[in-house]
């Protein structure tokens, strides 16, 4: 069930989500941006969702992997 919420954004910041979401999107982009924050077992649910993508835990691998030879170059 939806809750109608009114709320006050700067000029610029109704302008871009007019211009960049789309006026009948705003509800929906602030409540997806939001729902990370402050609704329960949907970080886990996203971190399950990470995990899953084969390929972006090779990239995070690969990017993690290249931060332990920096660490270790400086404490030579």
């Amino acid at each position: 069930m939806a809750k109608k919420l009114t709320i006050s954004v700067d000029d610029e910041v109704y302008d871009g989500l007019h211009r960049v979401v789309g006026r009948d999107r705003i509800g929906r982009f602030l409540s997806d941006l939001a729902r990370p924050h402050v609704v329960p077992g949907d970080l886990d649910a996203g971190y399950r969702a990470m995990a899953a993508d084969e390929e972006r835990e090779a990239e995070a691998d690969e990017w993690s992997e290249g931060l332990i030879g920096d660490a270790a170059s400086v404490y030579r």
